[in-house]
């Protein structure tokens, strides 16, 4: 059953692909967007637009890694305006050149994807708890179904979320909060943009950001796109390790972050 749309809708990562696609996606008369992201210029060229589209925008320099101002910048912006979506979609990604990846881009990606994703959603949860409503959803990955040899702590952090996300929804659903976990596939964006592999079923962040929208104003527990690569992940995951181990080790390696 299709529910109405969220009036006020904060957003990690809002200064480039899905985040600024979703931002665009939401902003209309009535709507109070948060948006926040590390690059000034960018955030500021996505707020100028979703403030041409009538809605009223705060964005906010801000790193997900940092718990203490996150949760301020969470708990002034509800004050601003009472929160009806969160959306944590801010994360970073890394390859290996097929070799062991260094702790310190090890820690880096975990700290974005997976703790900033903490610092993002338990402020909020907190808030929401007390008005028992609101809305919540997670930017997994589809990476974080298997285990991938060419970004491990990628697929890692995004496994991390994804399974966090899954254990708190049931408590949180009689708390009157509905999460759902998003998991995509291959979406053009500045992340991607460094792949320089082949990606089956890459789509744009615009339709990325439609899907997620649709689903999202329907509850959807999980969101995953594009199927027929979920359906693929789900094939490989019932088949024994020796198979698949063999078949991971020859797919193209995802290169080395660039510093």
């Amino acid at each position: 059953m299709p529910h109405h749309e969220p009036l006020s809708v904060l957003i990690t990562g809002g200064s480039s692909g899905i985040g600024e696609a979703l931002a665009l996606l939401y902003a209309k008369p009535g709507c109070t967007l948060f948006i926040c992201g590390l690059n000034e210029l960018r955030l500021t060229q996505v707020a100028d637009k979703c403030e041409k589209k009538g809605a009223t925008v705060f964005w906010h320099i801000q790193d997900v890694t940092n718990q203490k101002t996150m949760a301020n910048w969470i708990i002034e912006s509800d004050q601003k305006q009472p929160i009806d979506l969160v959306i944590a979609n801010a994360g970073v990604s890394g390859g290996n050149d097929g070799d062991m990846e260094s702790i310190d881009q090890t820690v880096q990606i975990m700290e974005t994807n997976f703790f900033g994703v903490l610092y993002s959603l338990i402020p909020t949860i907190e808030i929401m708890k007390k008005r028992r409503k609101g809305q919540i959803a997670i930017v997994s990955s589809l990476a974080g179904l298997k285990g991938f040899p060419g970004a491990p702590a990628y697929c890692a952090s995004k496994a991390a979320i994804k399974i966090w996300g899954d254990a708190l929804r049931p408590s949180l659903k009689v708390d009157g909060i509905n999460l759902s976990v998003i998991c995509p596939g291959f979406v053009g964006t500045r992340m991607t943009d460094q792949n320089k592999f082949p990606m089956p079923f890459l789509m744009s962040a615009d339709r990325a950001a439609r899907i997620i929208k649709k689903s999202l104003k329907s509850h959807k527990p999980l969101i995953v796109f594009p199927k027929i690569t979920y359906l693929a992940i789900r094939f490989l995951n019932l088949l024994p390790a020796i198979i698949t181990d063999k078949l991971l080790y020859r797919l193209p390696k995802k290169q080395k972050i660039s510093d």
